[in-house]
């Protein structure tokens, strides 16, 4: 079963990668001047999708950083 903990963790990790790479990219395409006004709001719908999935990739990760400090 810790395998099956290890290979999740490690996917999750790959798809935040996957996320910031993507944030950046976007970042790149709003500050475009040829970007249009209809683009770089469809952007910034999809980086409010980002940030709040990586948010709570995050937030997992302190709790559980939390709990193996409060099990020493």
């Amino acid at each position: 079963m810790r395998k099956e903990t290890v290979v999740s963790a490690k996917t999750i990790e790959e798809a935040v990668a996957k996320a910031v790479e993507e944030l950046e990219a976007i970042a790149q395409k709003v500050e475009d001047p040829q970007t249009g006004i209809d683009d770089i709001d469809k952007y910034i719908l999809r980086t409010e999708e980002l940030i709040k999935a990586c948010r709570a990739y995050l937030r997992g990760a302190r709790e559980r950083l939390e709990e193996m400090d409060t099990n020493i």
